[in-house]
C-alpha cells in the first residue's frame, strides 16, 4: 500500500517532537522505537507485545503490578502505534519480530532467557518471535489472541490485498473503522473511552492509519492455527489466559488453543473483555507473577 496522510493525522514524529513524549527512544534498522525499561534492575524481565492499535501507554496498568511484585519490565511501541516510527515497510509479524528482537538485544537484554506477554495480534509476534528464538524465551503468555478464527471471504487482509482499494477504504473509512474496533475491546464503558482516547491521541501522527491497514493487508488475523501448534511444540513453558466476555477473540476459541498451544495453565478472567492487561492488570499479575517465579526457581536450581 502506497503510505498516506489521513486527515486528522496533524503531527509529525521527529527528533525534536520527540523530546517532549514520554519515554524512550532507540534507532533500530527498521526505525526509531519508542520503549520504556523500568522496575527493580534485579528482577526477571518481563518484555510485552500489544495488539493491533495499542501504544505502550495500554501496559501501564500491569506494569505498576508487577513491579510492585520485583519484576522488571520492557514496552514499546510497535511501528506505527504510539511514538514509534510510522516506517514505510510491510507490516507483518516479521517484521514486529525484529523489532522485539533487535530491541532487547541492542538494550543487552539477551543475556538470559526473557519472559514475554503477547496479547491479541502481540500473540502472534510473540510466537514469531518465539520460534525464532526459542532459546531466548524462559516463559511466554499469551492473552486472549488473535488467529483462531477461521478464514473468511471478508477478512480484512482479503479484501484489502488490492492497493487501490486498500489505499480508498484506509482513507475514506479508516477513522470510523478504528473507532468501531476500539468499542468492542473493552467490557466498562469509562475504561473503553480511556482506551479510544490515548489510541485516538497517538493517532493523530503522519502515517498512523496507514500502518494499521497495511497490517491488516499483510498481518493475517485468522488461519493460523499453524503457527499456535509450532509454538505449542516448542516446549516453551505457556500460561493462556482469556477474558470471559471478549469480543475480538471470542472465548469460543479457548478449547483450540489449549489443544494447539498445549499451554501449562490457562486461566479465564470474569468480567474481562478483550484487553484482560489493560481492563484486569492485577487479576493478570496474579497469574503471570507465580508462573514467571516457578519458572525462574527452576532455573536457578
Amino acid at each position: 500500500m502506497k503510505f498516506f496522510v489521513a486527515s486528522g493525522e496533524d503531527r509529525r514524529l521527529t527528533p525534536e517532537s520527540r523530546q517532549a513524549l514520554r519515554g524512550s527512544f532507540i534507532e533500530l534498522s527498521d526505525g526509531v522505537t519508542h520503549y520504556e525499561l523500568k522496575g527493580p534492575e534485579d528482577g526477571e524481565l518481563v518484555v510485552m507485545a500489544g495488539g493491533l492499535t495499542i501504544p505502550l501507554f495500554y501496559w501501564d496498568g500491569l506494569v505498576t503490578e508487577l513491579h510492585a511484585r520485583g519484576l522488571r519490565t520492557l514496552t514499546c511501541s510497535a511501528y506505527g502505534r504510539g511514538y514509534s516510527d510510522r516506517v514505510r515497510a510491510r507490516y507483518d509479524e516479521a517484521l514486529f519480530a525484529r523489532q522485539l528482537a533487535e530491541l532487547t538485544e541492542r538494550l543487552g537484554l539477551t543475556t538470559k532467557p526473557l519472559h514475554i506477554v503477547g496479547t491479541s495480534m502481540g500473540a502472534v509476534v510473540t510466537m514469531t518471535y518465539a520460534a525464532q528464538y526459542p532459546s531466548l524465551v524462559s516463559t511466554l503468555t499469551i492473552v486472549g489472541p488473535a488467529g483462531l478464527a477461521k478464514p473468511r471471504p471478508a477478512d480484512p487482509h482479503r479484501l484489502l490485498r488490492n492497493d487501490l482499494l486498500a489505499g480508498v477504504v484506509a482513507r475514506m473509512r479508516g477513522r470510523r473503522i478504528l473507532q468501531g474496533h476500539l468499542g468492542h475491546n473493552v467490557r466498562d464503558p469509562e475504561l473503553g473511552t480511556k482506551l479510544t482516547d490515548m489510541v485516538l491521541e497517538a493517532f493523530r501522527f503522519e502515517g498512523s492509519l496507514y500502518a494499521v491497514f497495511d497490517t491488516l493487508q499483510h498481518l493475517p488475523l485468522s488461519g493460523r492455527d499453524e503457527l499456535f501448534r509450532q509454538t505449542g511444540a516448542l516446549g516453551i513453558p505457556t500460561l493462556l489466559l482469556w477474558g470471559d466476555e471478549d469480543n475480538v477473540t471470542p472465548l469460543i476459541h479457548l478449547s483450540a488453543a489449549r489443544a494447539l498451544l498445549k499451554p501449562q495453565e490457562h486461566h479465564v478472567i470474569p468480567r474481562c473483555g478483550h484487553m484482560a492487561p489493560f481492563e484486569r492488570p492485577r487479576h493478570v499479575a496474579d497469574q503471570i507473577v507465580p508462573f514467571v517465579a516457578a519458572r525462574a526457581e527452576r532455573l536457578d536450581s
